[in-house]
């Protein structure tokens, strides 16, 4: 399986990391260990979302969807927040 997941600052909850993985488990360790420079200020980092794909295109392809402008104005209102009663 490939994920493409959402990590979240817990201590800044405003900052969040779109990323891709063949092992989830082992990359959140990664970005909670420093081991990448975008995320390193923020930890530690939570997992807030992640989708698992069949194919590592499949989820390259959305990875790099969420990245966009129309990915991130799409999903900031579908995905990251619940709905509002």
């Amino acid at each position: 399986m490939f994920y493409v997941y959402r990590l979240e600052s817990t201590i800044d909850l405003k900052r969040n990391y779109v990323g891709f993985s063949s092992n989830l488990k082992q990359r959140l360790t990664d970005h909670n260990r420093g081991h990448c420079d975008a995320t390193r200020p923020f930890r530690p980092w939570r997992i807030k979302f992640y989708a698992a794909f069949e194919t590592e295109q499949q989820a390259r392809d959305f990875d790099r969807y969420l990245k966009t402008a129309s990915g991130k104005a799409s999903d900031n209102k579908r995905l990251w927040h619940a709905p509002t009663t």
